[in-house]
């Protein structure tokens, strides 16, 4: 089981990359003017460029810059994309490219072979574990028997001249009676991960048979949320029901089933001991106090019918009976894509915000900052604005758009409703993009400091000296962000002295001279660390 990186913010910092300068993009996007006859034509070039290798964002281009020419072929290259999928059967790419025309208002929608309802119905068609059953009572034995120890074999490590087996072992669950099976993504990440170069097979060991190695492949995979797919070439001995997350209450009673430090069939109990844990950046986790020890990653998290209602995949080993879970309603709402194969892509609009609430009603979801060059950008969002639908959905909160773009596929087009700060409405399209594995590095990289540090350190800065590019003055705090927390105040004075990235740019470091109105103006020099992903970007 690994240590999950939230878990670890706030402790000591990795070994840096030397990067202390700061780095300001040499061009930062700003909305152009499309009445230009010159800028109309360099737009109608990148688009001609995305055609072949994204016609969806071409299309959504194109609607941007409302070129009829241009979106009548933007339109013909996502049509033929789509007739492909179909003859092909992969529905999954069908539906995507089917709800992006119907979101631009294609008016050939009705003549197309498959229609919406019809293509979910065929997308979920054949997936292991949605078919909809009742789960029945077994004894314990039982659901033992439907779990299996996940055994990738790393060959061999040298360590002080000796050599030693290097294995990652984890636990998994069968889902469909011919082998396929549910586990977590770091459990087989060697076997995903293109930096990888040494030695890795995958294998499974049956809880009835510890002894047999039965070889495995990884179907699909979802690092952000933790999950993967994996096909064997069984007869499953018991197939889990997949329940919903939904029934279950903070004190509800739930099972643990898995291989702790490869101690196979081990069941243990305890409760639901919260269900709104932000340890993912894409939605909320359980955290349960059943015992969770290296090993259980991948196993099922079963209610007192034999249901999964969620999937374990952390714990502190320090900290006794804080244990976390993957709400089963991820896992259902991405087999389709699992199931189709490959690395499962999550979308983002290119956005930071939180809950906006009016009278201590949720309202929406305020964009307090907008990516330049982002899907919201170039839609017309901007900073301040509240977010109030999306793809036809309601959106009052961080949570609802959360679960709207977890049901949504990237690389495709959905409406967006926003409310500004006057209280007009406004509707547009966007992009859905494929979400960057650290926003903050890429929004560093877009933008200017003194904007890029809204969603990275919770403060807008703007500059007080022409003579000084590094001195600067808090313009806005973020509520609950890092500066917030560290006891920064609006108008505070900052010397930014450097930034530095981590190896792979998930942690940044900024150094700053300060002084402090809540410290009084007192000189002091000062580190502070944040990382590049969390629930708030979107």
């Amino acid at each position: 089981m690994r240590k999950n990186s939230v878990l670890l913010c706030g402790l000591a910092f990795c070994v840096f990359s030397s990067c202390t300068s700061i780095k300001q993009p040499d061009h930062v996007y700003t909305q152009p003017d499309y009445t230009a006859e010159d800028v109309r034509n360099e737009e109608i070039k990148r688009i001609e460029a995305l055609r072949e290798n994204d016609s969806v964002q071409a299309l959504w281009r194109a609607t941007l810059l409302q070129d009829e020419k241009t979106i009548s072929e933007c339109t013909e290259d996502v049509v033929s994309s789509y007739k492909k999928a179909v003859e092909e059967k992969k529905w999954y790419d069908a539906l995507r490219l089917y709800n992006s025309l119907s979101a631009i208002g294609y008016g050939k929608l009705k003549s197309l072979e498959k229609q919406g309802d019809e293509l979910v119905s065929l997308k979920n068609a054949d997936v292991p574990g949605l078919a909809k059953k009742t789960p029945q009572k077994e004894k314990n034995s039982t659901y033992i028997s439907g779990t299996v120890t996940i055994w990738v074999d790393r060959g061999l490590k040298v360590e002080r001249g000796m050599g030693f087996a290097d294995r990652v072992i984890g636990s998994g669950f069968f889902i469909s009676k011919d082998g396929y099976i549910v586990t977590n993504h770091h459990v087989i990440e060697d076997l995903v991960n293109p930096k990888y170069e040494g030695y890795a097979r995958l294998y499974i060991k049956m809880a009835g048979d510890t002894e047999t190695r039965i070889p495995a492949k990884v179907i699909g995979w979802d690092s952000i949320v933790d999950l993967a797919l994996l096909k064997t070439e069984v007869d499953a001995p018991y197939v889990f029901t997949l329940g919903s997350s939904e029934d279950l209450d903070v004190g509800d009673k739930i099972y643990a089933i898995g291989s702790p430090i490869g101690l196979e069939s081990t069941l243990t109990s305890g409760i639901v001991s919260s269900v709104d844990r932000k340890l993912f950046t894409v939605g909320n986790v359980m955290q349960i106090d059943a015992a969770v020890n290296s090993g259980n990653s991948g196993g099922p998290c079963i209610d007192q019918n034999g249901a999964v209602q969620a999937i374990v995949f952390a714990g502190i080993p320090q900290y006794e009976g804080l244990n976390f879970a993957i709400p089963v309603e991820y896992l259902k709402a991405e087999l389709p894509a699992l199931y189709a194969g490959g690395k499962f892509e999550h979308p983002w609009l290119g956005g930071f915000g939180h809950t906006k609430k009016d009278m201590g009603k949720e309202i929406g979801l305020e964009a307090q900052y907008v990516m330049p060059g982002g899907s919201l950008s170039r839609a017309g969002i901007s900073e301040g604005d509240v977010i109030v639908s999306l793809d036809g959905q309601s959106v009052q909160s961080l949570e609802d758009i959360q679960g709207v773009l977890f049901r949504c596929s990237a690389k495709s087009i959905v409406s967006i409703k926003v409310m500004s700060a006057t209280g007009a409405e406004k509707s547009a399209l966007v992009y859905l993009a494929t979400r960057p594995q650290n926003p903050g590095y890429r929004i560093y990289n877009n933008d200017v400091l003194a904007n890029s540090f809204v969603p990275i350190f919770g403060m807008k800065l703007v500059h007080v000296s022409t003579a000084s590019s590094h001195k600067y003055s808090v313009l806005s705090i973020v509520k609950g962000g890092v500066a917030d927390e560290s006891g920064f105040s609006e108008h505070d004075p900052i010397d930014v002295l450097g930034v530095e990235f981590n190896e792979d740019n998930s942690i940044v470091y900024l150094k700053a001279y300060v002084k402090n109105s809540k410290k009084g103006y007192l000189d002091r020099s000062v580190g502070m660390g944040a990382q590049l992903d969390s629930p708030y970007y979107f």
